[in-house]
């Protein structure tokens, strides 16, 4: 009978010594887990934060004023003359 007592005892010490090194193990990988989440997020955020500056360079280059400008200066584009209009009818 002692003998089945110490057996079991032990049973119960090692299944107790499992899951106290299961614990620790889960709760390791959640810290890592979360760092990794949490570097994510930061580079989820500096993408937003590009974006969103490369929406508004979209949107300065896209206005009309700018681009009347750019092709005035780099092209050497201009208004034509009111002789130079030629209206065409079907």
């Amino acid at each position: 009978m002692k003998l089945i007592q110490s057996i079991f005892m032990l049973a119960l010490l090692g299944a107790v010594l499992a899951s106290a090194i299961s614990v620790v193990w889960a709760r390791h990988e959640s810290r890592v887990l979360f760092v990794k989440l949490t570097q994510l997020q930061n580079q989820r955020d500096d993408m937003n934060i590009e974006y969103g500056r490369l929406e508004l360079e979209q949107a300065t280059f896209a206005e009309p004023r700018r681009i009347d400008e750019e092709a005035r200066q780099q092209l050497g584009m201009l208004d034509p003359r009111p002789q130079d209009i030629r209206l065409l009818r079907r």
